[in-house]
């Protein structure tokens, strides 16, 4: 970008006087008017052009998150599913380990039926398969959702950024992340938040607001099979 300062400026109107001096003693001052009198406002136009420059003001995205009633609401949700899915893998590793115990137990198996002991066996093996399977799916639903948390956050964050680029009269509000320096007075995280807030009560008064009934279907299976263990 070129710069917007008082030096620029004088460059332009240096520039224009040498050009202005060799076509003036060629033809004439009159000349030198009628040729390089529009360049100069036109130069001028873009100096001023220039110096107005766009209103930019930047958001911390991360904060939007942490701090607003939007971002607690979805870190909640995304909380209570992880400890779900947690949850699952915890019990099915309680009963492996019940079920390996007693297999190492010898007394215990001559205890058992052929039949039964074969049962056993079998769950055992269904068992690890069925860990094996809910800790792929645990990283991959979590995945998911922490993808579906971005995007909601950031659809809440542009909602609320247009609402105070208006009020504030600005062109652009950009994420704090996309910038290597800013000034700090340019910082307007706060008001979007308090936007973001707004906009939050008068979903949460209208049932607008996500819940668990959205988590990623992919925790659907896990569920279902551990249901059908139970059963």
């Amino acid at each position: 970008m070129i710069a917007k300062d008082s030096s620029f400026r004088w460059v332009v109107s240096s520039e224009i006087m040498k050009a202005g001096k060799k076509k003036s003693n060629q033809k004439g001052d009159f000349m030198f008017l009628k040729k390089f009198l529009p360049w100069s406002l036109a130069a001028c136009s873009i100096v001023t052009s220039l110096y107005a420059a766009e209103a930019t003001s930047v958001v911390n995205f991360s904060t939007c998150i942490t701090n607003s009633k939007y971002g607690k609401k979805e870190q909640e949700n995304f909380e209570t599913l992880r400890k779900q899915l947690a949850a699952l893998i915890d019990d099915t590793e309680k009963e492996l380990k019940d079920i390996s115990t007693k297999l190492e137990d010898s007394e215990y198996l001559d205890s058992l039926s052929p039949k039964a002991e074969e049962d056993i066996k079998a769950r055992f093996q269904t068992l690890n398969e069925d860990l094996s399977r809910y800790q792929g799916q645990f990283y991959q639903v979590m995945q998911q959702a922490n993808m579906q948390l971005v995007h909601k956050m950031s659809a809440q964050i542009a909602r609320a950024s247009e609402k105070v680029a208006k009020d504030k009269k600005l062109d652009y509000v950009i994420n704090k992340e996309a910038c290597f320096y800013f000034r700090t007075e340019l910082d307007v995280t706060q008001q979007i938040i308090n936007e973001m807030d707004k906009n939050f009560d008068v979903d949460a008064k209208s049932k607008k607001l996500s819940d668990n009934s959205e988590e990623p279907s992919s925790a659907a299976p896990a569920e279902a099979s551990s249901e059908q263990h139970a059963g």
